[in-house]
């Protein structure tokens, strides 16, 4: 159901009944390791390439998910996903392995819950029993296409960020009850650009877009902030999320800052070089279905509005000069008790 200008409500409530969460050895050191179901100790993971070892983290994530939630691909209706590769290859391919439907994605780091609205409103309006659902970067390809290649050695700046390598997966289906993680609404982001044309920098260039559908959420809903125990951005940063922060306020938004995090600077440690905090399309997407969806599960939190942001950005738009092109989409997850 419509709501408002840019929101959705689930009255169905789908589940989230499995998900599936793979990553590479700098995940293996952070802070959030204990939560993924793969980990691999080197970033070819027995591939010949980087992009070939980004399918493997979308289709290990798939696979996860689909085995804990004891499903059969062959039960599954469709596949939503993408990541940041060219014409997102490394999910077309996973697709091509796992044989079920396929809407690819492109929303940059916000593909996780540009999939996840996606999937709960087509499953909230009969068009699916079970959707598989994910995002998936990897930080030697993803660094590669759109800043310099790893081995380059090129000097980074603070704002610069680190691209997660990994996948993470969500398995939905049809709410038939039980204490389970259930999506009940989505506020769709629009475009927004102001004017930054620096790639080193996109927690600033996205910080509006998360504020704009932040806002955008709570208005269409007519929702105070205190209505969540958490509010997660997607890989902001540091100074994206102090930025989003400021917006947020000067809306007249009173978010506890506590209850304000961001999945960048959730993943990995302080001591991590990472400049500015975690970035890609796997971060949002591991940290959820990892981390977040566990705490849930632990009775941490009871309802989290989770906004993943992008930047629309090509190569190609980097070298013509244009500016950046940024998007944030929200879903609010509670857990049924």
């Amino acid at each position: 159901m419509l709501k408002g200008k840019q929101s959705w409500v689930f009255s169905s409530r789908p589940a989230i009944a499995a998900t599936g969460v793979s990553g590479g050895p700098f995940e293996a050191n952070g802070n959030l390791a204990a939560d993924f179901d793969i980990l691999h100790e080197d970033l070819w993971m027995g591939e010949d390439s980087y992009e070939k070892a980004h399918r493997v983290l979308m289709e290990e994530a798939s696979r996860a998910a689909l085995r804990k939630g004891q499903m059969e691909k062959k039960d599954v209706q469709f596949f939503l996903g993408g990541d940041l590769i060219n014409q997102i290859t490394p999910t077309s391919l996973s697709a091509r392995a796992l044989e079920i439907p396929y809407f690819g994605l492109f929303g940059a780091c916000s593909t996780s819950m540009e999939g996840l609205a996606l999937a709960s409103f087509i499953i909230n309006n009969q068009g699916a029993n079970a959707i598989l659902t994910g995002a998936a970067s990897h930080n030697a390809a993803v660094e590669k296409q759109f800043r310099y290649p790893t081995e380059y050695g090129g000097q980074k700046p603070p704002t610069a960020q680190w691209t997660v390598t990994g996948a993470g997966a969500a398995l939905l289906t049809k709410n038939n009850g039980g204490s389970v993680p259930v999506t009940t609404s989505a506020t769709i982001g629009k475009v927004m650009d102001l004017g930054l044309t620096d790639p080193f920098n996109m927690g600033g260039a996205m910080a509006p877009a998360a504020a704009d559908t932040i806002a955008a959420h709570f208005q269409d809903l007519q929702l105070d902030p205190s209505h969540y125990d958490l509010i997660v951005t997607g890989d902001l940063g540091k100074i994206g999320q102090e930025t989003a922060y400021e917006l947020l306020t000067d809306k007249g938004l009173n978010i506890d800052q506590e209850k304000f995090q961001d999945c960048g600077l959730l993943i990995y440690k302080e001591n991590q070089p990472v400049q500015s905090g975690g970035s890609g399309a796997g971060c949002s997407a591991t940290v959820l279905y990892g981390h977040l969806i566990n705490q849930m599960k632990q009775g941490v939190y009871k309802r989290i509005l989770v906004v993943a942001t992008g930047a629309l950005l090509s190569p190609l738009t980097v070298q013509q000069k244009e500016t950046i092109p940024c998007i944030a989409h929200a879903v609010s997850i509670e857990m049924q008790n």
